[in-house]
């Protein structure tokens, strides 16, 4: 959209014609409009105007012009008053084209305040930090939306664009340093984890006591979770963690049962856990009996010493019993937990099982029709070796047999009594299993024709 205007019109007290020229201020809502009286406004001058001042070309303006600001309204008219021009409809559509100009360009304002602020904040950080790359991002997003539908002018979306390219590029280059600075944190961690893990193998080597070793893999898979690491360093580190699980385990249990399922792996962890469960419950029912037993005993003593050590006795196996069951619910997590992922791998081995079948099944299909081919194949080649063996015996008698002299002076009888041969030859075959001769049919038609041509 332009923002300038030239065309000519007229005053109305006199008939000479002037030239218009309007042009737009956006940032103050008005139009300024000069007027070039006829003397002024040569052809020359009007071409000028509409070729280089119009298009925002260097142009200077003559001093004979009078200068009138309109202010840009919706419901009135940007002419001055007393002046008529030959096109009015391209008036108010200058009009109507600048009004949304004047919108445009406050929204640019607006946007570009919010870029103001977005920029302090940015400033102020030493460090990357989500919010802030989260609210520049919907503020962009904000702005795109604004340019798909054309309401911002190119001018002004393109400086928003560079703008906001400015600070996207200020919040990479920070998320670089803290990604650099957790990558540094991270290689440092790794190395610790790694020490602890070689100090494990060590005494894995050694022989020492393997339930302690077990209860510090697990302790280090705890840290291992809250551990802050990369990608490929957490990946290393659990490999080697499990490598490690899969060493004491080895050694506690033996290697004969590596090659068992998943599924059955769990279904023997869970058997062991149901059978502990069972041992832990009669234990606590046992120390309760014996609570209970101290408890009366306690109740009928005069003693004052036995009394005191009763009491003491009772608070020994009061402990003992929190402690098991506290253990009782952390077996009964876990027995949930088992059950939990039997029941997720049953589905996965059902679904292996059922593809394993469509696998057979499709196997079987291929060998099938393999075989279906195969047997075709042969048919068709024992086929083709009575043909060869008919047509072998048939030149073997046509080269055996005597001519007589008047096959010699007559081709044509030589001729019937080689198709007769053939005809013979072909009857003997032997037929198909529903009795129909398996001789083609248009061999005997062939043979005629031939015969007739000869």
């Amino acid at each position: 959209m332009k923002k300038k205007l030239v065309l000519w019109g007229k005053q109305a007290e006199a008939e000479n014609r002037v030239l218009l020229a309007f042009e737009l201020l956006p940032d103050d809502n008005e139009v300024m409009v000069y007027t070039f009286a006829e003397e002024v406004a040569t052809e020359a001058f009007s071409q000028q105007m509409m070729n280089e001042w119009r298009e925002g070309k260097p142009f200077e303006l003559p001093e004979a012009r009078t200068e009138q600001r309109m202010p840009l309204q919706i419901t009135g008219t940007i002419l001055p008053e007393g002046y008529t021009v030959e096109r009015s409809d391209l008036v108010q559509r200058a009009q109507t084209e600048w009004h949304f100009l004047v919108l445009s360009a406050k929204m640019h304002s607006a946007y570009l305040s919010d870029l103001d602020v977005l920029q302090e904040k940015v400033n102020a950080l030493d460090s990357f930090q989500s919010p802030v790359w989260e609210e520049l991002k919907g503020f962009w997003g904000r702005i795109q939306e604004q340019i798909r539908d054309r309401n911002l002018e190119r001018s002004h979306a393109q400086e928003l664009r560079d703008k906001t390219n400015a600070l996207f590029a200020q919040m990479k280059e920070l998320r670089r340093k803290q990604d650099e600075a957790f990558k540094e944190q991270s290689k440092e961690e790794r190395d610790r984890l790694m020490k602890e893990l070689e100090a494990i193998e060590d005494r894995l080597a050694q022989g020492m006591r393997l339930q302690a070793l077990f209860e510090d893999l697990k302790k280090l898979q705890r840290s291992i979770k809250k551990a802050p690491l990369t990608r490929d360093h957490r990946s290393a580190v659990w490999d080697r963690l499990d490598k490690n699980f899969k060493a004491v385990k080895a050694k506690k249990f033996g290697d004969s049962g590596d090659d068992r399922s998943p599924l059955e792996r769990l279904q023997r962890r869970y058997n062991g856990l149901i059978k502990a469960l069972e041992r832990m419950q009669h234990s606590i029912q046992r120390d309760e009996r014996e609570l209970q037993s101290e408890n009366r005993k306690a109740s009928h003593t005069d003693n004052q010493l036995e009394s005191q050590i009763r009491q003491a006795k009772i608070l020994m196996i009061e402990e003992r019993v929190r402690s098991k069951k506290e253990k009782l619910e952390d077996m009964l997590k876990t027995r949930t937990e088992l059950e939990r992922r039997m029941e997720k791998e049953q589905e996965k081995e059902a679904k292996r099982e059922e593809a394993r079948k469509k696998e057979e099944m499709r196997k079987a299909a291929e060998e099938k029709i393999a075989q279906q081919i195969k047997e075709a194949a042969e048919a068709r080649k024992v086929e083709e070796d009575k043909l060869r063996e008919a047509a072998e015996s048939i030149q073997t008698g046509k080269k055996n047999k005597p001519k007589s002299k008047e096959q010699a002076h007559n081709p044509a009888s030589g001729i019937e009594d080689v198709v007769d041969d053939v005809q013979a030859a072909l009857s003997s075959l032997p037929t198909s299993e529903d009795g129909t001769d398996q001789t083609p049919a248009e061999t005997p038609t062939a043979s005629k024709d031939n015969s007739a041509q000869a």
